[in-house]
């Protein structure tokens, strides 16, 4: 049984929580407040490299990057940043930056290769040290001990459909933090788990590549009853870190008033954007959605929803764009987008994150929320000559991140209690289904000697981080029908 709060039922886009910025002065500086955290974050598997040194295992994705037509261009992490070899180096860059915290994923493989068990000193030893390089450059480390790279082993057993794995991931977590908790002062339990969830168990694209809606059910209720456990063991073994999980939003919006579009937004919308925050905010999993889907909820044993509930200091917050939702139809949904899109073909529109922020402040009342991804991948074919040699002039870049930041802002003006900022990513790195197809850094690899040289976008970075502030970019642009209209 769970308690429900008795808190609103607005959706992360409904009108009643649509904000304009109408107090945009173009060219104005916008001011955080002091003790504001900027940063930047990476994963472990898409950037270490190093896929078999000092004894790590194999993962769900060195399995699923080994299998032909996974990866678009057919890559895969053996080697990616090669930050275990050199982090030293990565750290030095971020000092000069100027970043104040990393967050970086921990390698289950490298600290428990057998899944359960014997822990493996040599692989914890490469995050000890890279903590204290952290800490040694004024940096604070904040590390997640899930970013999708289940261990192999624990797959062959069942992975995330085995109630076995949630229990497996808490013992892994004391031991990380038994090594590493009088030096963190934030543990993040997982990234993202509606990925590792849908993408991994539900569409296929992600690792292990199963495609059952009812794997994705049992995989997302295990994944919480994970967060669950190992909070639990944060909690007793380092009772004054802040705990924190890390949940990716995508506001959603139908695309018209026809009942078949509001029908399925509305499913959209607890699917992504409710179904692990509701839970960890009290108010059990959406009603609505395990009907409609037919989830019986089987894999729900009493005293799991108190568990999975117990309070978090800090919600991450990953955002990239939304979605206009649409009811199913025969044919492929081939809709134009109403505002410009990056290099994935996500859609640009900061508006909807500060009515995200706004609306999760409203309904949850988490004590502390921080942006711990957001940025984008562009084209990066424009380059410029600097003091770093020919750079990326990746100025629609370095837009998307000012206008997305200017919504921070707005948001905290709004009482919002936002601490901080991620920008995602530092590297270019592997990503995911896409390789090294897409390239999300504020730092330009190349992955062929391993240089890395600053985008224009980082060195601006660097100046925000230096001021803490950006400069009001005004207005949003307008949409695509919007200017078609204009200019008739």
């Amino acid at each position: 049984m769970t308690t429900t709060p008795s808190r609103t039922h607005e959706t992360a886009s409904n009108d009643a929580h649509r904000h304009r910025r109408t107090d945009s002065t173009p060219g104005a500086e916008l001011t955080f407040p002091a003790g504001f955290t900027w940063g930047s974050a990476t994963s472990s598997f898409q950037i270490e490299g190093a896929h078999d040194a000092d004894g790590k295992s194999e993962s769900i994705w060195d399995r699923f990057c080994s299998v032909p037509g996974n990866i678009v261009d057919g890559s895969d992490g053996t080697v990616a940043c090669d930050h275990y070899d050199r982090f030293r180096d990565d750290v030095a860059l971020m000092a000069r930056m100027g970043l104040q915290a990393y967050r970086f994923s921990i390698a289950w493989t490298r600290v428990i290769p057998d899944g359960t068990g014997q822990v493996n000193e040599a692989g914890l030893d490469f995050y000890d040290r890279l903590v204290d390089e952290l800490l040694a450059a004024g940096i604070t480390p904040m590390p997640t001990l899930y970013h999708w790279d289940l261990p192999q082993v624990l797959e062959d057993r069942g992975g995330w459909l085995s109630r076995d794995t949630a229990s497996a991931f808490a013992d892994y977590a004391g031991a990380v933090v038994r090594r590493l908790g009088d030096r963190v002062t934030t543990w993040t339990t997982l990234n993202e788990p509606f990925v590792s969830a849908n993408h991994g168990y539900v569409t296929g694209e992600h690792a292990p590549g199963h495609t059952s809606v009812r794997d994705g059910f049992a995989a997302s209720h295990h994944l919480l009853l994970g967060h669950g456990l190992a909070a639990q063991q944060i909690r007793s073994l380092a009772p004054d870190a802040d705990l924190a999980i890390v949940l990716n939003f995508t506001p959603t919006e139908p695309a018209s008033d026809d009942p078949a579009d509001l029908a399925e937004c509305a499913i959209r919308e607890e699917v992504e954007n409710r179904w692990y925050a509701d839970p960890i905010g009290g108010y059990g999993y959406p009603v609505h959605t395990t009907e409609a889907l037919g989830w019986d909820q089987s894999e729900v044993l009493d005293g799991d929803l108190e568990l999975i509930s117990q309070p978090i200091d800090l919600l991450g917050i990953n955002y990239y764009t939304r979605q206009v939702v649409a009811a199913p139809t025969d044919g492929d949904d081939d809709r134009p987008k109403e505002f410009a899109t990056t290099a994935m073909g996500w859609e640009i529109h900061p508006p909807s994150l500060g009515r995200l922020l706004r609306w999760l402040d409203s309904r949850y009342s988490f004590p502390k929320m921080m942006i711990t991804e957001n940025g984008c991948a562009m084209p990066d074919d424009a380059r410029i000559d600097s003091a770093h040699g020919s750079q990326v002039d990746d100025l629609d870049r370095l837009d998307y991140v000012q206008r997305h930041l200017a919504q921070v802002h707005s948001a905290i003006d709004d009482g919002v209690p936002m601490v901080g900022y991620l920008v995602w990513s530092l590297f270019d790195n592997f990503e995911w289904a896409w390789g090294y197809t897409s390239r999300f850094g504020i730092v330009e690899v190349d992955f062929e000697t391993q240089r890395r040289t600053p985008k224009r976008s980082a060195d601006w970075f660097s100046g925000v981080v230096a001021s803490n502030s950006i400069i009001d970019p005004g207005p949003e642009p307008e949409s695509r029908a919007a200017q078609t209209g204009a200019a008739r």
